[in-house]
């Protein structure tokens, strides 16, 4: 009996990498994921989490987890005193975002979607983005122009390009070098 419980972290490791292994090559093929295997990734990317927010001090939040609009795991952080998660522009958030997506990464083997929010601030940016994207080219069209955006990182030019997409009056690209990389709005002759 001793013996059996000596061996069981063992053996859950051993348990957990064959479960992994599995989902990896169903994600692979291009296989959906079952819930089960999204509840497993969702756990141990809520474990992650919790375990980076307690190097802040931040033991006593909430952690709502859903999935987002292109199939990635949202993790959305609430209560506690977050703002310096968040950081100048999101900035700190990006980096905590890319953390926990190295680390779940690492333990799973394969890359699967992770976005970290802290207190819907994400989805508060994306519809200003969103926003600014359509006032960007209204301007463009109206002077018949280019209009260039302030510097973003490659997710929000992303999100830009994809709010403008259907546009026909407009195309978009983007110019620059990282950090100051910006997106261009040009109207296009009609």
């Amino acid at each position: 009996m001793a013996d059996e419980m000596t061996a069981t972290p063992e053996v859950a490791k051993a348990e957990a990498e064959d479960r992994y292994a599995a989902m990896r090559e169903r994600y692979a093929s291009g296989e959906e994921l079952t819930d089960e295997d999204v509840d497993t990734i969702a756990d141990v990317a809520v474990d992650y989490l919790r375990n980076v927010l307690a190097f802040f001090g931040e033991t006593k939040v909430t952690i709502d987890e859903y999935e987002g609009d292109d199939g990635e795991l949202i993790l959305d952080v609430t209560g506690g005193d977050l703002a310096v998660l968040i950081g100048r522009h999101g900035r700190t958030l990006d980096a905590l975002q890319m953390v926990i997506s190295s680390l779940m990464s690492s333990s799973l083997r394969f890359h699967y979607p992770v976005v970290v929010d802290v207190e819907g601030y994400k989805m508060r940016r994306k519809d200003k983005l969103r926003n600014l994207a359509l006032s960007a080219a209204a301007r463009a069209k109206r002077q018949h122009s280019k209009v260039t955006l302030p510097p973003m990182n490659a997710y929000e030019r992303r999100l830009v390009h994809l709010a403008l997409v259907d546009d026909d009056a407009v195309t978009t690209h983007s110019e620059g070098e990282d950090p100051a990389r910006r997106v261009v709005v040009t109207a296009l002759r009609g």
